[in-house]
């Protein structure tokens, strides 16, 4: 089994900053990639950043310039760093990795629990 844990989340005030942290442990072969995703209230959720096992990064629109995706790849760890932080930021964040758990096996997409980011304005 694969387990998956977000931490970082807070209540910061706009133009502050916050770095999220999302460990993967347990059985893994390989990680294909991973990402963070939000889900506001009433809306969808979306993707916010991405990084592929190769390195290359994608970010929305939206937050290009203002937030980084990093790795450990010793940790197995995924970092969001947010800076500049507006209301509109607000919203659950999630982590999601692709990860192969044998060499026999597809990889499968494991979430994180999910962490509470509130910007004030």
């Amino acid at each position: 089994q694969v387990q998956l844990v977000e931490s970082g989340g807070g209540l910061v005030q706009a133009g502050g900053s916050l770095r999220l942290s999302c460990a993967a442990s347990g059985r893994i072969f390989s990680i294909n990639g991973m990402g963070w995703y939000r889900q506001a209230p009433g809306k969808q959720r979306e993707l916010v950043a991405a990084l592929t096992s190769g390195g290359s990064t994608n970010y929305a629109d939206s937050v290009k310039g203002r937030f980084t995706i990093s790795r450990d790849n010793v940790k197995n760890t995924v970092y969001l760093q947010m800076s500049s932080l507006k209301p509109e930021d607000t919203a659950v964040y999630y982590c999601k990795y692709g990860i192969r758990d044998s060499p026999s096996k597809a990889a499968k997409d494991y979430w994180g629990q999910g962490t509470q980011v509130t910007v004030s304005s």
